[in-house]
């Protein structure tokens, strides 16, 4: 997720020509708003029963190919709803 995540953000709010240093430094301050929504937005989602599955993920540290496995399995459109979060955030930034 974290990946995906990161490569979706720098497209969408176009931060390839920025020095290295500064796109770094704002991707992880992004990554971390898209990490938080998309877990309420997941949450919202998940059932009762899914939802403790995915506690139990991340209790059990579950490595990211495996949480987003789950999320697309159990989550319909799934990637659809990471890229309306990014794109919602990429305008909040635009308008700031």
């Amino acid at each position: 997720m974290n990946t995906q995540i990161q490569n979706a953000t720098i497209r969408e709010l176009g931060l390839e020509n920025l020095p290295a240093d500064k796109q770094e430094e704002l991707i992880i301050k992004m990554t971390e708003v898209v990490r938080k929504r998309m877990f309420v937005e997941t949450m919202e989602k998940l059932s009762s029963i899914d939802q403790e599955l995915f506690g139990g993920m991340l209790e059990n540290q579950a490595g990211p190919d495996e949480i987003e496995n789950f999320l697309k399995e159990n989550i319909h459109n799934y990637d659809e709803l990471l890229r309306k979060i990014i794109s919602k955030l990429k305008v909040e930034v635009q308008n700031a």
